[in-house]
C-alpha cells in the first residue's frame, strides 16, 4: 500500500464518494498529518492503522526522515474524535527492539490513547527490506517479550503480526482471558458477532461488522 498523507487531495475526494456509495474509509499512515490534513479528513475518516515506529527523535529522524511528536499528535487527535485507531510497529532487531522502547510505547498508548486501543506488533523480515536488508528477521521471543510488556502495562489487546500461528495472533478477553477471536495469518475462523465473550459475556468494545 501506498502512505494516504501523500496524495491527501487524491485521497479525500475517493473518501467523499466511498461514503456516498455507503462504504467504510480506513487509512493504513505513517501518521505524519498536519492538523489541517486532520481536520479536512476526520469526518469521512472510520478508521485508522497508525505506525508508531519507535519512541525517540532520534530513531525517527534518522531512520524515517520525520519527527515524533508529530506522530503522537496525530494518534491523540484520532482518538479524541472517536475514530477507530489501531497501532502497529514493525520491531527492527538493534533498532528499535529495547525493553525500553517497549515499555515507552505500552505505557503513552494506555495513558494517552486508551488500554482497549489495539497494539500489533510485527516482525521485521530482512530480506524484503529495501535498505536494512543486512539486518537479521526479528525472533519469535522478542516479539512474546513486547507482547508480554504491553500486556502487563495494561493494554488489553496486543497481537504479534507477520508469523502466522502464533497464540498472540488471538484475541482474548481480557476479563477471564477465554478465546474470543482465533485467527490463522489473515483468516479468522471463529467470532462472537455481538462482540461480546461467549464465555463471561464481556463487552469486548469490538466492531465485528462494517
Amino acid at each position: 500500500y501506498t502512505e494516504p498523507g501523500v496524495f491527501s487531495e487524491y485521497a479525500f475526494d475517493t473518501m467523499k464518494l466511498a461514503k456516498k456509495a455507503g462504504l467504510k474509509n480506513n487509512w493504513v499512515s505513517n501518521g505524519f498529518w498536519s492538523k489541517e490534513l486532520f481536520d479536512l479528513i476526520s469526518s469521512y475518516l472510520d478508521a485508522a492503522n497508525i505506525d508508531l515506529k519507535g519512541f525517540t527523535d532520534e530513531f525517527y529522524i534518522k531512520y524515517s526522515g520525520g519527527r515524533l511528536q508529530p506522530v503522537l499528535d496525530t494518534l491523540k487527535r484520532v482518538k479524541q474524535k472517536k475514530i477507530w485507531l489501531e497501532i502497529t510497529t514493525l520491531i527492527i532487531p538493534t533498532l528499535n527492539d529495547s525493553e525500553e522502547n517497549f515499555k515507552k510505547i505500552a505505557k503513552f498508548i494506555k495513558e494517552e490513547l486508551g488500554p482497549e486501543t489495539p497494539w500489533h506488533i510485527s516482525q521485521f523480515c530482512g530480506a524484503i527490506s529495501w535498505k536494512l536488508q543486512y539486518l537479521p528477521d526479528t525472533s519469535v521471543e522478542t516479539l512474546e517479550k513486547a507482547y508480554n510488556i504491553g500486556k502487563k502495562a495494561g493494554l488489553k489487546y496486543v497481537y504479534t503480526g507477520n508469523i502466522p500461528g502464533l497464540p498472540s495472533e488471538d484475541t482474548f478477553c481480557p476479563k477471564c482471558n477465554a478465546l474470543v477471536i482465533d485467527r490463522t495469518g489473515y483468516t479468522i475462523s471463529r467470532y462472537d458477532k455481538q462482540g461480546l465473550c461467549p464465555k463471561c459475556g464481556e463487552d469486548l468494545n469490538l466492531i465485528t461488522r462494517a
